[in-house]
């Protein structure tokens, strides 16, 4: 690959929020697996797959200065990030994941499609009726929250509640282009906010059990192991935040995707069995999680590079998603491409838990979107990206219906 004819933005500035692409492009080309500083970047798909399945690279790489913690009074922070499995490597990882993986198997996730399928309709009603939607704060947003909302058993009323708190969190899990001095603050409030809220919940739910998921992980046992309380609240807060945040940008950047091809927005349109695969395309095209990382345990040899113990890798999930190794030209989108085995949900033993109701959410969502408003179309000229890198999503989203 020829150098650009223009300089590459930086991968963590604005411009490469708008379009990472590009830089994808370059650097799996001339440069994939590359040094930066103490840690390493990774951006071809199976440079990116060999590292999120190989053990030797840990998920726990919450690696902060204790001290620092106490002074700074940031300690609840890092400690909640600690105890999200998210963040665990096995054996914690797989005691914690087998403990909540029961609400999130095929066959409990497809008993939710009457409810997903009901909001779906009475957004869509509502909007009908105004003729034109604002698809991420209007739609998007509200479908995941409801759910997951409804799977807890907390309260639905508090969208608004939920959104300031997620925004705030993601900023700090995912990597936000703005100070840490701005993120860490927000993001400390939020996870004292969200503990004091799960607390009083999870020690209600275990007074009196419902039937919803805060009471199951309450109660939920595996040869005689529990949840701690700060793993329960850890976790509670973690499948709020992660139960809404992909789905909502699946939705979001899929219909963009489409409205930018109206060949593929038609093809959907009159063929709508293409809606499961056309879904699996959308996630590969623009993921909703660009980014991801570990760390490596041991020193290790990698084609030729030595990463060297306590060292970080980055993971490019969106390269990957776009490498011409893996897929034919990567850069069009195309509903009907078969075989896409994209790494959105990520790989390995931290594949996502919730991948199943993502998929439900985004088939019902963007089918319904496509078959009851054929004629939809961008009301923005300018698209204005969330200021996240790793969490990849439009701000708002403007459509004629």
């Amino acid at each position: 690959m020829h150098a650009p004819t223009e300089p590459l933005p930086e991968l963590w500035s604005a411009a490469a929020i708008d379009n990472p692409y590009p830089i994808y492009d370059y650097w799996r080309a001339v440069q994939p697996i590359r040094r930066t500083g103490s840690d390493w970047q990774m951006f071809r798909y199976a440079d990116v797959q060999a590292i999120l399945r190989d053990p030797r690279f840990g998920a726990d790489r919450v690696q902060s200065d204790p001290q620092w913690l106490t002074t700074t009074g940031l300690a609840p922070l890092f400690e909640a990030r600690a105890n999200m499995m998210l963040f665990t490597d096995p054996p914690d990882h797989t005691r914690l994941r087998t403990l909540v993986h029961r609400a999130f198997t095929p066959r409990v996730v497809e008993s939710y499609r009457p409810l997903v399928q009901r909001i779906v309709d009475e957004l869509l009603d509502a909007a009908a009726v105004r003729g034109e939607i604002e698809l991420i704060g209007e739609f998007a947003y509200p479908l995941p929250v409801t759910v997951i909302a409804h799977m807890l058993g907390v309260p639905v009323d508090m969208h608004d509640q939920f959104r300031c708190w997620s925004d705030s969190l993601a900023a700090f899990i995912g990597g936000a282009a703005r100070p840490e001095a701005e993120v860490l603050p927000a993001a400390l409030k939020a996870v004292l906010e969200m503990s004091d809220f799960f607390l009083a919940l999870v020690a209600e739910r275990r007074r009196v059990p419902r039937d919803d998921l805060l009471s199951a992980l309450a109660q939920a046992e595996d040869g005689g192991d529990r949840l701690s309380e700060q793993e329960l609240v850890a976790n509670s807060i973690l499948l709020l935040l992660a139960g809404h945040e992909t789905t909502t940008n699946l939705v979001g950047n899929g219909t963009l995707a489409l409205l930018r091809h109206p060949d593929q927005f038609a093809m959907l349109r009159d063929h709508p069995e293409l809606t499961a695969s056309a879904i699996e395309e959308l996630l590969r095209y623009d993921s909703p999680v660009q980014l991801t990382s570990r760390r490596a345990l041991v020193d290790i040899e990698f084609h030729g590079h030595r990463i060297e113990a306590g060292q970080t890798v980055t993971v490019f999930i969106g390269s990957a998603n776009r490498d011409p190794a893996q897929y034919e030209d990567p850069a069009r989108l195309d509903l009907t491409r078969s075989d896409v085995r994209h790494l959105s949900f990520g790989h390995g033993s931290h594949y996502c838990l919730g991948a199943p109701l993502a998929r439900l959410e985004g088939q019902v969502a963007i089918g319904a979107l496509v078959r009851r408003f054929p004629n939809a179309r961008l009301l923005d000229e300018r698209i204005v990206w969330r200021d996240n890198f790793a969490l990849r999503g439009v701000q708002s989203l403007r459509l004629a219906l």
